[in-house]
C-alpha cells in the first residue's frame, strides 16, 4: 500500500513538472511570438515608427501654465506621425523633484523621464545601478537626427558622455547667445517721468528712486499700494544676485564664479557681506518686496498685472511676462549700476546653452528602440523649433522657402505665457546656423540679444564656471557636501536680508562652513576646472 502510494505520488510529481515545463515553454513561446510580432511591425526607418499603435509611459515636469501634454497640438502631431502614444504623467514643476526621487528609490519607473532634470550625480548613480540605461548603441542604430547633430557639434556629444564612457541622457541646445545674462532689471519709466526723476546710474540713486516710488504715489491711487522692487529669490531668473555686482562680487544661484582661472565661492567673500548689510537696509525700509523670498512664479506674475499698476521695478527675463504686453512700454531696462566703492559690472551666468539631462530611458522600458526613434524625431531641426517654441499655425507659419517665421501674436498675448501653453520643451537642438535658415528667432530673443549687446556687454565679466561632467567619485563627494552647504548659505542669505545680523554672525558662519567641508568642495571644483581648461 505504501509502495503504491509512493509510486502514485512520483507519477503526479512528474506530471506536474511536465505541465509546469509546458506552461513555461508556452509562456516563452508567447513572449517570443509577441516580440517577433512587434519586430515585424517596427520600422527601423521612416514613419510611422510602428504599424500598430504602441503606448509609452513618460514622466515630465510641466510649466505652471502648461496643460497635459497630450492636449498640445505638437504632441498630437507627433503621435499622428509616429503611431506612438505617450501616456504623460505631468507633474507641476515644484513637486517634480520629490516625485522623481520617490520613483527612483522605489523602482516604480516610467518608460522614460522627459525634461528629466537629473543631476550629474543622479545620471551616474542610476546609470551604473541600471535604473536608467546606456543610450549610445540605441543612438547609433536608431537616431540619425541626433547622430548628425553630434557630427556637427562633437562637443555636444562629449558633454553628454559620462566619465565611464556611457551616454545616459540626451541633450538640449539652443545656440542663441542668451545664456550669459538670465536676469534683466526693469524699471517703470512712466513713473520716473511722472515724478520728474532721472534714470539712476548708481546703487544709491536707485535706492532713492525706490523710496520715491514708495512715498510719492506714482500710480495716483492715494493708497499705500506700491511695490518698489520685487524679484524671485535664488530662482534661475529674476534673481537678485546680479545686484551684488555693484559691490564687486556678482552672485548667482550656484554662488560660484571664476576669476583668472580660480574658483570663488561668492557667499564667503567680504564684498558679499557688505552687500548683504546694504540690501538689508532696503528690506527694512520697505523698498524690497518681502514676498520676494517666498513667492512662486504665478504670484510674481500677478503683481505686474494689477489694476492700476503697482510694481515699480522687477527682475526677470522678459518684460511682457511680468507686466503684460499692454504695459511693457511703461518699463525700460535699468543699466548696470555703480556701487558704493566704484564697482560697475555684470556677472556672467554659469548657465550653458547646452543641457545634458533632458531625456533618460529606464530599465522598465520594454521598447527602448521605439522610444529612441520617437525622441529622435524631436531632433529634426524644424521639429525642434516647434517643440521648443510652439507649432506651425499657432507660433509659426512657413515662408516661401519653408523657413518657420513668427506669426503676429494676438493683442494682449505674451509670448512667454503662450509658449508655456503650446510647447513642451525638452530634448531639442537648434543650432546657430538654423536661425535664419530653418527658423526665425523669436522677436523677444532678438530684443534680448540687442539688450545684452548694448546695455550689458560692456560690463560683462569674461569668465564663468563651465559645464563639467565630474567622475563618479567626485560627484559622490560633491553630493555629500554641497546639498547641506547650499541649504545653509541660502537660508542665511534670506535671514540676513530680512532680519539682519550678518556682521554679528559672520565669523561663526565662516567657521560653520569650514566644518561642513567647504574647502574640500571648492578643491573639487577647482580641480575640475583645471582639468577642463587643460583639455581646451
Amino acid at each position: 500500500m505504501v509502495k503504491r502510494l509512493g509510486v502514485c505520488m512520483l507519477i503526479m510529481t512528474i506530471m506536474l513538472m511536465f505541465v509546469a515545463c509546458s506552461n513555461e515553454a508556452g509562456s516563452d513561446e508567447a513572449k517570443s511570438n509577441e516580440e517577433a510580432q512587434l519586430t515585424s511591425e517596427f520600422n527601423k526607418e521612416g514613419l510611422p515608427i510602428v504599424e500598430e499603435k504602441v503606448t509609452l509611459n513618460f514622466v515630465s515636469p510641466k510649466a505652471p501654465l502648461a496643460p497635459d501634454y497630450n492636449e498640445m497640438e505638437i504632441i498630437q502631431t507627433l503621435e499622428e506621425m509616429t503611431n506612438v502614444h505617450i501616456n504623460w504623467n505631468n507633474i507641476p514643476g515644484e513637486g517634480y523633484e520629490e516625485r522623481k526621487n520617490l520613483m527612483l528609490a522605489s523602482n516604480d519607473l516610467p518608460d522614460a523621464f522627459y525634461n528629466a532634470q537629473f543631476t550629474d550625480h543622479e545620471l551616474v548613480k542610476y546609470g551604473q545601478a541600471g535604473s536608467i540605461i546606456p543610450l549610445e548603441d540605441l543612438i547609433e542604430e536608431y537616431a540619425p537626427n541626433l547622430k548628425k547633430i553630434f557630427e556637427q557639434r562633437p562637443e555636444l556629444k562629449s558633454m553628454v558622455t559620462a566619465p565611464d564612457g556611457h551616454i545616459y541622457s540626451l541633450p538640449r541646445a539652443e545656440e542663441m547667445g542668451l545664456s550669459a545674462v538670465p536676469n534683466f532689471t526693469s524699471i517703470n519709466k512712466t513713473w520716473l517721468d511722472n515724478l520728474g526723476l532721472d534714470m539712476p546710474t548708481t546703487l544709491d540713486e536707485y535706492g532713492d528712486v525706490l523710496r520715491a516710488f514708495r512715498d510719492q504715489d506714482p500710480n495716483g491711487t492715494g493708497k499705500d499700494d506700491v511695490i518698489p522692487l520685487s524679484y524671485m529669490h535664488n530662482f534661475w531668473t529674476g534673481n537678485f544676485g546680479d545686484m551684488f555686482a555693484a559691490f564687486g562680487i556678482p552672485d548667482n544661484v550656484d554662488h560660484r564664479i571664476v576669476r583668472d582661472g580660480k574658483v570663488f565661492f561668492t557667499v564667503v567673500q567680504p564684498e558679499y557681506k557688505e552687500a548683504i548689510e546694504y540690501f538689508h537696509g532696503w528690506v527694512e525700509e520697505g523698498l524690497i518686496d518681502p514676498e520676494s523670498f517666498t513667492q512662486d512664479v504665478s504670484q510674481y506674475f500677478a503683481k505686474g498685472k494689477t489694476n492700476p499698476e503697482t510694481l515699480g521695478s522687477y527682475i526677470w527675463w522678459e518684460s511682457e511676462e511680468i507686466v503684460g504686453p499692454e504695459r511693457a512700454d511703461d518699463y525700460v531696462l535699468l543699466p548696470p549700476l555703480e556701487g558704493p566703492n566704484g564697482h560697475k559690472m555684470v556677472g556672467r551666468s554659469n548657465y550653458s546653452e547646452y543641457g545634458r539631462a533632458e531625456f533618460v530611458i529606464t530599465s522598465a522600458n520594454k521598447h527602448p528602440e521605439i522610444t529612441m526613434r520617437w525622441v529622435d524625431q524631436l531632433y529634426e531641426p524644424k521639429m525642434s523649433a516647434q517643440i521648443s517654441w510652439g507649432p506651425i499655425g499657432t507660433i509659426y507659419e512657413e515662408d516661401e522657402n519653408g523657413m518657420l517665421v513668427n506669426m503676429e501674436l494676438e493683442e494682449g498675448v505674451s509670448m512667454g505665457e503662450l509658449r508655456q501653453r503650446v510647447a513642451p520643451n525638452g530634448p531639442v537642438v537648434v543650432l546657430a546656423e538654423h536661425f535664419g535658415t530653418v527658423v526665425d528667432m523669436e522677436p523677444r530673443a532678438k530684443q534680448r540679444l540687442q539688450d545684452i549687446e548694448e546695455v550689458y556687454a560692456p560690463y560683462l565679466v569674461e569668465e564663468n564656471y563651465p559645464q563639467i561632467f565630474f567622475t563618479a567619485e567626485e560627484l559622490d563627494r560633491i553630493n555629500r557636501l554641497e546639498v547641506e552647504i547650499m541649504d545653509f548659505v541660502n537660508q542665511k542669505q534670506a535671514v540676513w536680508l530680512l532680519n539682519g545680523g550678518v556682521e554679528k554672525e559672520w565669523d561663526q558662519y565662516l567657521d560653520q562652513l569650514e566644518k561642513m567641508g567647504l574647502s574640500e568642495l571648492m578643491e573639487i571644483y577647482q580641480e575640475g576646472l583645471d582639468r577642463f581648461n587643460s583639455n581646451l
